[in-house]
């Protein structure tokens, strides 16, 4: 018997494990249906070239308890698409909750959900939540009100255990973390900004220079028709 019904939207270009992480444990969750959602059920090419199956689409979603959105490259897209940012909207009104993973909260932001709100993405996007209104806030999951974001890509495993807890209780959250193993234990120390050797962060951050570039000046240009 389906007690939470879970839409994670899948998209062209987005980062695979934004959705799969979650989705490991979304599926562990007794009582969950999970639906991976799209305009079509083709197949969809994350970034990397793995390929996905949606199994609804858009148009024929049923209701949902919580709505996901993940991150990529694919959001640039995504945060010019009006059906899409319309089945966010009216979608959100009428979930229990409402997440995003990574970038996925700048989609959210496009289309303006999380105006006023706290928020969190991946480190090196940050400060574009405020440019979408949002507040911008340091932490793996952050929570406020029914909406929930989670930090860069394997953040999406602690936002899915928290969002767990929250549908069905610590109990059930923690002992699907045992089931997954899931005891980070990272052989360095580099996993943000804070912590990785300031050569390797100079490093990372110059190969997403032109990222940046796009980025910047398309959350710049949605704000500006956000008003």
């Amino acid at each position: 018997m389906t007690q939470f019904r879970i839409g994670l939207l899948a998209f062209p270009a987005m980062t695979q494990l934004d959705l799969t992480g979650p989705l490991q444990v979304f599926t562990n969750l007794p009582g969950a249906e999970v639906r991976l959602l799209w305009k079509t059920l083709d197949p969809i090419v994350c970034g990397g070239g793995f390929r996905m199956l949606p199994d609804t689409t858009l148009a024929d979603c049923p209701p949902l308890d919580v709505l996901c959105v993940p991150g990529g490259a694919g959001v640039l897209a995504l945060m010019e698409d009006e059906a899409v940012l319309t089945f966010l909207r009216t979608r959100a009104d009428q979930a229990r909750f409402v997440g995003s993973i990574c970038t996925g909260a700048l989609v959210l932001g496009a289309a303006g959900l999380l105006r006023g709100r706290k928020a969190t993405t991946h480190w090196a996007w940050m400060d574009l939540l405020a440019t979408l209104g949002a507040i911008p806030t340091q932490g793996r999951v952050v929570r406020d009100g029914k909406f929930m974001s989670g930090g860069g890509v394997t953040a999406g495993i602690d936002f899915a255990l928290t969002m767990v807890a929250e549908l069905a209780g610590q109990d059930v959250a923690e002992g699907i973390q045992l089931g997954i193993e899931y005891a980070p234990a990272p052989p360095f120390n580099a996993g943000s900004p804070e912590t990785a050797r300031p050569e390797i962060v100079a490093s990372v951050r110059q190969r997403m220079e032109a990222t940046r570039r796009d980025r910047e000046a398309l959350v710049a240009k949605v704000a500006a028709q956000l008003g």
